[in-house]
């Protein structure tokens, strides 16, 4: 079973994304060091969420360089994104959240420090 949400343009034959063009199969879409960043953001991604979920995290906030706005994901979106990066070489179709409250969401910067502080506090004990 695939864990990504359907492409909401699958089968559609007006499928405004044919006017990008097709990818060629035998080329890959990620170089060797993409992919084991987003291997490496995957495994961040599960960590993050098993500490900041149980606190009412509902994903992170990320800026997009292409708009200049935010973009608010919850963790099985990013989740998914990762997987698919990393199994087809490209980000999904994803709808944006709607209304996120931004106080649900934190940056990844964040959610790397609160997991380096849970990590030194478990040190120190």
């Amino acid at each position: 079973m695939d864990d990504l949400p359907r492409d909401p343009f699958a089968d559609d034959p007006d499928d405004p994304a044919e006017a990008l063009g097709g990818f060629d199969d035998g080329e890959p879409l990620l170089t060797p060091a993409e992919r084991d960043e987003a291997i490496t953001d995957l495994a961040d991604v599960e960590v993050f969420r098993s500490l900041l979920e149980p606190r009412g995290v509902r994903g992170l906030v990320l800026d997009c360089p292409e708009c200049g706005e935010q973009h608010y994901f919850d963790w099985e979106l990013l989740r998914g994104n990762l997987r698919q990066m990393i199994d087809k070489g490209q980000p999904q179709v994803h709808e944006p959240a709607f209304q996120p409250d931004p106080a649900n969401y934190v940056t990844w910067e964040y959610a790397r420090g609160y997991v380096d502080g849970v990590i030194d506090a478990e040190e120190r004990h």
